[in-house]
């Protein structure tokens, strides 16, 4: 368990997400996605939301809280 992230697993990178790239905070090896909890490699990373700091494991899932966080759903 990482020692300054309460629930963070070890290797969980922790970033800003920004409108076309992200800022690594913490480094690590992947993230977890907002909606499904799979994780994401940060090679791997194309999807997240700035508003919200959140990244997302695919477009459909990016979609998905996206209805969902604009009442469409």
């Amino acid at each position: 368990m990482d020692a300054f992230t309460p629930g963070a697993s070890p290797g969980e990178a922790k970033l800003r997400y920004l409108d076309a790239d992200f800022e690594v905070l913490k480094p690590g090896r992947f993230v977890v996605c907002a909606v499904t909890r799979r994780k994401i490699a940060l090679e791997d990373l194309r999807y997240w939301s700035v508003d919200t700091q959140e990244a997302y494991f695919d477009a459909e899932t990016a979609l998905k809280r996206w209805k969902q966080l604009n009442g469409r759903e």
